[in-house]
């Protein structure tokens, strides 16, 4: 593994043969902390919104689960 710092980015080389299940982990957290850099909201504001989501997608497909 090359991990290679430019002055706007930081670039990992990994060998073909990586597992993907695994790195598709990493690169999903790398993703999230990405999106969230410049969030000024609160985890207390996160939770409520992921539960609200949750509830929404719940009542949206119940019936699909539930017979």
């Amino acid at each position: 593994m090359v991990i290679e710092k430019t002055n706007n980015e930081i670039i990992f080389r990994l060998p073909a043969d990586i597992d993907t299940t695994g790195f598709q982990r990493i690169v999903n957290y790398l993703k999230y902390k990405e999106a969230i850099r410049k969030s000024e909201g609160t985890e207390e504001q996160a939770n409520k919104l992921a539960d609200e989501s949750k509830k929404r997608w719940w009542a949206e497909n119940k019936a699909k689960f539930i017979k």
